[in-house]
């Protein structure tokens, strides 16, 4: 069977409308990014954690969608929410400043099992371009999603 668009999952419809219109609005407010970019930026935010819950592979987020990862993290009580409904527990967030560059393959295979696992992935927002240092991999200590 060929998954079409609107067999794909959405980091929206995981989210619910309240909490996706609230990522959105922090990601324009505190990113400065169009609404429309800040949408899709809010939806692969949340695809990421609900990926990363049960990934096999290291999860990193691209420099862009790292801005939805903080506008989510920020809502604690929905992030903590979201976590334990797709993880069973809460996954951690230890950014690392100064640790160097996202790694490109490693952003790549994030993209890609989230494309496995049934999301509709933006590519224009999962790419490296080396501006944000900031290394936010980890899940106390442990890439994102690794137990």
């Amino acid at each position: 069977m060929t998954t079409t668009a609107n067999d794909q999952r959405t980091g929206r419809a995981m989210a619910g409308e309240e909490l996706f219109d609230s990522l959105t609005h922090f990601v324009v407010t505190h990113s400065g990014q169009p609404r429309e970019r800040a949408e899709r930026i809010a939806d692969q935010a949340v695809a990421f954690v609900v990926t990363a819950a049960t990934a096999t592979v290291p999860m990193v987020p691209s420099d862009d969608v790292d801005l939805g990862l903080h506008a989510l993290i920020l809502h604690t009580k929905d992030y903590a929410d979201l976590c334990e409904r797709f993880a069973g527990r809460f996954l951690h967030h230890n950014p690392k400043p100064g640790g160097g560059a996202r790694n490109p393959e490693k952003v790549a295979a994030s993209a890609h099992a989230m494309k496995a696992a049934g999301f509709m992935v933006f590519d224009d927002l999962w790419t490296v371009d080396g501006t944000n240092l900031a290394q936010c991999d980890s899940d106390c200590g442990r890439p994102y999603g690794q137990a």
